[in-house]
Parts: C-alpha cells; sequence; structure tokens
C-alpha cells in the first residue's frame, strides 16, 4: 500500500484552519471569519492610534525642539537642517532594516502563495513612516496604516492557518481598516478594500468581514483619537446647478495633475535604480544616503515654502477657510509639493501618498476656483468660492492618482457629511480618474505606498483558459464518508477533489478545508453533505479575464474548466478538462508578459539601423 505523503507537501498550504484553537470548534466557518475580521480590525484602529500618538510626539516634542534650538543657533534658515537630520536617522534605520516589510503588492503575492516568504515588520514600517513624517518629509500617514492594517490580516489569517483566499480577504479587511482609521471614514474604508486591494465583488460574508474591520476600526480610532475626521472642512455652498459643468474643467486639470504625480514619482524610482539617464549619478548613491539627500532639497525648498512639509493637513485646511495666497504661490507650491513628494517616495522616505495628492487637489482647486472667479462672467452663472473648488479638487486629483473614483468620492463626502457636494465630486472625479487612465493606461499604481500593482488590463482577455489548465488531481465517490475522503485527498497530493456519483455524473466540489472541519467535528459525516452543490465552471475558449472575475465573485482559488458547450445543468466526467487556479493564472500571465517583452526586444533589434564599414 502507498504511504500517503506527509500533509506539509500538499501544493498550497496553508489551507485549512489552526484545529487546536478552541474558537474553531465554537463558531462556524463564517462566524470565526467574522470573528478574525474583528481582530484584524481592532488591532489595526490600535495601531493607527499608536501610530498617530507617535508622529505627534515626535513632532512635537523631538523635532520641534530641535527646531527651537537650532533656531536660536542659527536663525531661520537652520528649518533646512530638520528634513537632512531626519533622513540621516531613516538611512541608520535602512541599514539596520533594508526593508520594512512587504508592500500592497508584496502582501497580495504572500497570500496567493507567489510572493517569496519577507517578514512582516509592521512596528518597523510605523515607526519608520512617525520618523519621516516628523521630521518634515512631504508625504502622508495612510500609506503606512493601509499597509500596516494589511500586515496584521495576514498575520492573523496565517495565525488561524486560513486557505489563501481568505488570506487576501482579511488583507483587504486590514486595508479597509486603515483608511477607516486615519480618515475616520469607514464607508471609504470599505469602498477602498474593494476597489483598490481585492479589486473584486466578493458577497456574503466576505463583506461583512470587510465592514466590521472597518467599523471597529475606526471606532477604536474615535476613542484613541477623537471623533473628528482626519481635518475639518468648511460647508460646501451650492450657487447655481448651471455650476456642474465647471467642474468637468477641474476633473480635466486633475487628471493632468494626477498623471504627472505619477510619472514622476515612477522615474524618480527608476533614477535611483540606475536605469535612466539621470540614474548614472542618483543610482551610485548608497541607499542610507538617499533620504538625507531628499531631506536637504525639502529643508532648502521649505524655507521659502514652509507649506510642502510634512502632512500638509494645515495648508489644506487653510485653503478650504479661504486662507489667501497668490496665484503664482498657489502655482509655485503645486510644482514644488509634486516634486517633493515624488522624491521622498524614491529616496526611501517611508509615507503615503495619499494626503499630498489632496494637497496638490486643494491647490489646483484653489487656483481654477481663483481663475473662474477672476476671469468668468458672473453675471451669466453664480461662480462658488476658491474653496469650493478646492474640496472637489482634493478628490478629482486622488481619484485620478490611484485610480479609485468611488473611494475619492465616498472619502470627501465622509469628511463633509453634505449630499450637495456629491454631484461636482461625481463629475470631477470620475472625469479624472477616465482621462488619467487614458493618459497613462500601462501604468499602475503601485508606485504609491498602500496600493497594489495592477497587470495590464488586455492581457487576461486575449488568453485563453487553456493556457492555465491543470488536470484533475482526484475523483471522489460521493457514498465516501469525510475521514475516508480526506484520506483519498492526502494521499492524492491535491487540495481539491470533484465529487461523482455512481453514474459518473459530477455532483460537486470539495476542498481540503472543508473536510478538516468536518473531521473535527464529525468524522463520518456524507461526502454529499460536505461538498459544494452550486458549481461555477468556465469553459474551454473563454478567456483567463473571465475565469478571474468568476473567482472574484466568489473568493475562489479555483474553477472546473468544461468542454465547450457542456450544459452545466448536468455535467459528466468526461467533460471536464481540468482545473484552473490562481497560481497557474499568474504563471500563465507570467509567461505572456515575458514571451511580449521577448519579442518587443526582437523586433527593436530587427527595425535598429545597421552600420557597416566602407571599403
Amino acid at each position: 500500500m502507498t504511504t500517503p505523503p506527509p500533509v506539509a507537501e500538499i501544493p498550497n498550504p496553508p489551507v485549512g484552519l489552526h484545529w487546536s484553537n478552541p474558537l474553531v470548534r465554537l463558531f462556524s466557518p463564517e462566524s470565526y471569519l467574522l470573528l478574525l475580521a474583528a481582530g484584524v480590525g481592532l488591532s489595526t484602529g490600535a495601531a493607527i492610534v499608536g501610530f498617530h500618538l507617535l508622529y505627534e510626539s515626535l513632532h512635537q516634542g523631538v523635532f520641534s525642539w530641535l527646531t527651537s534650538t537650532l533656531s536660536a543657533w542659527g536663525g531661520h534658515q537652520t528649518l533646512a537642517l530638520i528634513p537632512l537630520l531626519g533622513g540621516l536617522v531613516m538611512g541608520g534605520l535602512i541599514l539596520i532594516w533594508p526593508r520594512f516589510g512587504p508592500s500592497m503588492t508584496g502582501l497580495i503575492g504572500l497570500a496567493r502563495g507567489t510572493g517569496g516568504d519577507e517578514p512582516l515588520r509592521t512596528p518597523q514600517k510605523l515607526f519608520a513612516a512617525s520618523l519621516s513624517l516628523a521630521s518634515g518629509a512631504s508625504l502622508g500617514p495612510e500609506g503606512p496604516s493601509v499597509e500596516s492594517g494589511g500586515n496584521l490580516g495576514l498575520a492573523i489569517a496565517r495565525w488561524a492557518k486560513m486557505s489563501r483566499e481568505r488570506q487576501l480577504l482579511l488583507i483587504g479587511a486590514g486595508a479597509a481598516a486603515g483608511i477607516a482609521a486615519g480618515f475616520n471614514a469607514p464607508i471609504a474604508g470599505v469602498f477602498f478594500a474593494f476597489e483598490v486591494v481585492l479589486g473584486t465583488s466578493f458577497a456574503g460574508a466576505a463583506v461583512s468581514a470587510v465592514l466590521i474591520a472597518a467599523v471597529l476600526s475606526a471606532l477604536v480610532a474615535q476613542v484613541g483619537l477623537g471623533a473628528q475626521p482626519a481635518f475639518s472642512l468648511p460647508d460646501y455652498v451650492v450657487r447655481s446647478p448651471l455650476e456642474l459643468p465647471l467642474y468637468l474643467g477641474l476633473g480635466v486639470l486633475a487628471s493632468l495633475v494626477s498623471s504627472s504625480y505619477m510619472a514622476l514619482v515612477q522615474v524618480l524610482q527608476q533614477a535611483f535604480r540606475g536605469e535612466t539617464a539621470i540614474g548614472a549619478v542618483l543610482g551610485r548613491i548608497p541607499r542610507s544616503l538617499r533620504p538625507a539627500l531628499a531631506g536637504l532639497i525639502v529643508g532648502l525648498v521649505a524655507l521659502q515654502f514652509p507649506q510642502v512639509l510634512g502632512v500638509g493637513y494645515e495648508t489644506i485646511e487653510g485653503l478650504l477657510s479661504g486662507m489667501s495666497l497668490t496665484p503664482l504661490t498657489l502655482v509655485l507650491l503645486l510644482i514644488g509639493k509634486l516634486g517633493l513628494t515624488a522624491l521622498c517616495l524614491a529616496s526611501g522616505f517611508v509615507g503615503g501618498g495619499f494626503a499630498p495628492a489632496m494637497f496638490l487637489g486643494a491647490v489646483l482647486g484653489s487656483f481654477y476656483g481663483w481663475v473662474l472667479t477672476a476671469f468668468f462672467p458672473t453675471s451669466w452663472i453664480p461662480i462658488a468660492t476658491p474653496p469650493a473648488y478646492a474640496m472637489v479638487g482634493m478628490a478629482a486629483v486622488l481619484a485620478g492618482s490611484v485610480r479609485a473614483p468611488l473611494t475619492a468620492i465616498l472619502l470627501l463626502f465622509e469628511l463633509t457629511r453634505d449630499y450637495r457636494i456629491v454631484l461636482p465630486l461625481m463629475a470631477a472625479a470620475g472625469l479624472s480618474a477616465w482621462l488619467a487612465d487614458r493618459l497613462r493606461p500601462k501604468a499602475t499604481h503601485s508606485d504609491l505606498p498602500g496600493l497594489p500593482q495592477k497587470r495590464e488590463p488586455d492581457l487576461p482577455l486575449r488568453l485563453p483558459v487553456e493556457v492555465a489548465l491543470r488536470p484533475v488531481d482526484c475523483w471522489l465517490p460521493s457514498d465516501l464518508t469525510a475521514d475516508q475522503a480526506l484520506a483519498q485527498l492526502i494521499e492524492a497530493a491535491s487540495y481539491h477533489a470533484l465529487v461523482h456519483d455512481r453514474h459518473d455524473r459530477v455532483l460537486g466540489l470539495v476542498t481540503l478545508p472543508d473536510l478538516q472541519r468536518s473531521l473535527s467535528a464529525t468524522p463520518t459525516e456524507p461526502l454529499l453533505a460536505i461538498a459544494s452543490r452550486e458549481l461555477i465552471w468556465v469553459h474551454c475558449g473563454e478567456s483567463l479575464a473571465e475565469a478571474i472575475a468568476r473567482m472574484d465573485v466568489r473568493g475562489l482559488q479555483q474553477l472546473p474548466v468544461l468542454a465547450g458547450g457542456t450544459d452545466e445543468s448536468a455535467v459528466a466526467m468526461t467533460a471536464v478538462q481540468g482545473w484552473v487556479d490562481r497560481d497557474s493564472i499568474q504563471q500563465a500571465l507570467n509567461l505572456a508578459e515575458a514571451q511580449d517583452q521577448l519579442l518587443a526586444h526582437q523586433a527593436r533589434q530587427l527595425t535598429a539601423p545597421v552600420f557597416t564599414e566602407k571599403a
């Protein structure tokens, strides 16, 4: 008799639940998932509270003392030394921890089993972000908040030995909790998780898990930091419905700013990696000295424009309250903040891009509102004041930067709590995101911390499911019990199996976690009572995009593949061609990308001019 392989050798571990934990026996799988999501929300909320308190302590304590001391010694010009000192300390941290844990893209890769085994370093990342922001780096706190929530979600999912799809779900719940606690905006946090991180339309317990995490995280943040939003906004004033088309012009400008913002971040990151012409110089600078260089430049610019320092919420609140700045100052602030934020992100400071995007939007909106009030004939259409356009501009630039218009719209709606702003927000943010996607169609928003990388959108559309097809490793007769089925599944070294009756008709699907749950409760439970009977299929000839969409709808890890034209109401075993799962799809996409790169390289070689020596 063949000895079954050990469970550790089964592909795609970890896949089950933590059966030694007594909580598993007390709750159903869905209830246990919601309990874990509550833990993610509470722990993320507590982490964000600690993060903000640490940042404020460093900012108001250490760096304020340094500022006063240096000013007494060398005057106002010594302000430039504060970001420089922060950059030097950041360089020391980089020598200790070359990486501060995985990004959102890395977390998703870890959950799917394609991201190696990078350690999770939530405390180190939050400390580095606190130091960066307190010293004046031109960044925001939201990126570290989102990534810390994702780290905690993955850590809790690993502790509970959850399946990969549920690990991914708890990462999304942690990201939602990070936004909810950071902005005191739980609704925007939920939409951020589904629109940006998960990129899915999960239903049922999945939505509930993200909701619970966001609500509890916001509750903890309100208890620890107060119930006020991240920054206060004035009432939005509607002058006339005829003014709405003017917000479309703001959306067009916002798309240009957000596209420039993302492009500059990417260019500077490539330069520090030595991949561009300017990178011949920047690429030679040691990683530990790059934050100091960026800090010095930030400090020098801050001597003339101190508004570029740090998060910038004070400047945003000032613009929204009607603070008077000259048009030239607004333009210079827009250019300076854009460049310094890209420089800080690329050089190694730890922070996020949300707050800078909203800063850019507020400045752009103020300038746009000033132009309208100065040159537009108000006798035709009543024009709102510049602060109204600043509010809408914040959402428009944010939507274009993260390609998430719903998140941006709901975030500003939660901050203002004013329904009258919704129509201008929808017009400007929707147009900005659409145009930004057209201006840079192959761009990804992974350059901003807290945001995952998106693959080239047309690649899954042009690949059929056959390129990712894997054979069915295990068939289970429907008359087996749970313990018998588990033994056969382990012997086949498979994560999932199809269940069939004595007439060779496919009746359902069962996974390793399903059988493990039953084994701990009722080992002799009939297999048909455990299996999922409502199967979702994909047919040969359909695209990988179709398969991904169907897996995303239910949060599935795999789909069975049928021969083209098969009636799904009565499927015979012979009609099943195999499986596609997330790992096989990822491999197929990676190979297709590599093939595209090779073909492009060969095409460039064929079209390159050939020089020959003259006789």
